[in-house]
């Protein structure tokens, strides 16, 4: 987990207010004074760790700057969570939720610090070695499974979504925001979408859905065990095979020399995408028959995500290492779409040379 430099108070939270804040909403739950430090490598809504030099917690608030309240509620990561506490499902603890935007500049959530390693590359689990990383990647199978078996009326999220019209909006989505994104010409995108428009399947019986799942997005413990899924910013009540469809994805070798985007996928010992899905089948009992859609579609939609930041990127709107690089994994995605596609019988179309969550 990489840290940003110690020192001064981290951009976005000033310790000493939260300090009060803290002091006032849970007295004795700070032992001293604060220092906090930001997390470096998320995607979207800011992480810091906070302590008082005896105990941790965890700080997550939108980006600064902000503009879209909807696209990183904190109320809704902190229902979720603190929703799932009870179940087979690990998550942190939920300590409070702050919707006063005169405290930290925004609304915030607070949770239990969990000890733990997310596993970004395949350079990183390879000191886990083969049998290791297997266990972890099998692990995040079964956590998955867990997950999808939570009743949402049970936990008192039954009114976390719109399960009904799931994929259908969730396509049309991303076709929105590929059309905002589109700044070249992209081969194959729009055969691709039409594709999946034309082969939506029928979903299963909605479930409480996480939106990003994969390795990097949980923290494995030493005895290489889940011990907290994070990122609960896309969750919502829909269909479980996306989640499915999109871990298989990531789990799928890019064979990109030098690819900007991490996989794990190559680390020794990581079970390959077949093993996946039996062990999701065989332990959820769920109709997988229709993957192969699930699959196409995560390719699509990280498809329009690297365009949007490449889009940003010609715009001079993002900069950094890698982001030049961005550009040219699109094509990568939408053929790796547009086979899977093909390989299931749901594409017959000619052969063309890949943010947030609508609930």
């Amino acid at each position: 987990m990489t840290t940003a430099p110690s020192g001064s108070p981290p951009p976005g939270l000033d310790p000493e207010r939260l300090r009060r804040f803290l002091d006032r909403e849970r007295p004795g739950l700070v032992a001293g004074p604060l220092t906090a430090r930001l997390i470096e490598g998320g995607r979207s809504n800011l992480t810091y760790v906070v302590t008082d030099g005896s105990a941790r917690w965890v700080v997550r608030r939108p980006p600064l700057g902000h503009v879209l309240a909807t696209a990183h509620d904190m109320r809704r990561e902190h229902r979720v969570i603190s929703a799932l506490s009870p179940t087979a499902v690990p998550v942190p603890e939920a300590v409070l939720l702050c919707e006063d935007e005169s405290v930290l500049g925004a609304p915030f959530y607070v949770m239990d610090f969990v000890e733990g390693t997310p596993y970004r590359t395949a350079a990183e689990l390879a000191p886990l070695g083969p049998e290791r990383t297997r266990a972890a990647v099998l692990g995040l199978v079964d956590t998955l499974v867990d997950l999808h078996a939570v009743d949402p009326a049970a936990v008192g999220l039954a009114d976390f979504g719109r399960p009904e019209g799931f994929l259908d909006r969730q396509l049309r989505r991303w076709g929105k925001q590929l059309a905002a994104s589109r700044g070249r010409e992209l081969p194959g995108i729009d055969e691709l979408h039409a594709a999946l428009g034309r082969a939506l399947p029928v979903s299963p019986a909605a479930t409480v859905i996480h939106g990003d799942y994969r390795l990097d997005n949980v923290l494995i413990g030493a005895d290489d065990r889940i011990k907290a899924v994070l990122d609960w910013e896309m969750s919502t009540l829909g269909d479980p095979l996306t989640d499915l469809g999109l871990l298989v994805m990531y789990s799928t070798p890019l064979d990109v020399p030098d690819s900007p985007v991490s996989t794990t996928a190559t680390a020794a010992g990581h079970p390959g995408t077949t093993e996946l899905i039996a062990r999701y089948a065989e332990r959820s009992g769920r109709d997988v028959g229709a993957l192969a859609w699930y699959t196409a579609f995560a390719w699509f939609k990280l498809a329009v995500i690297l365009e949007g930041i490449h889009y940003r990127y010609t715009l001079g709107q993002t900069v950094g290492a890698g982001f030049d690089r961005i550009g040219e994994l699109v094509p990568v995605f939408i053929e790796h779409g547009l086979t899977t596609l093909r390989g299931s019988g749901e594409s017959h179309a000619p052969h063309e040379p890949r943010e947030g969550q609508e609930g």
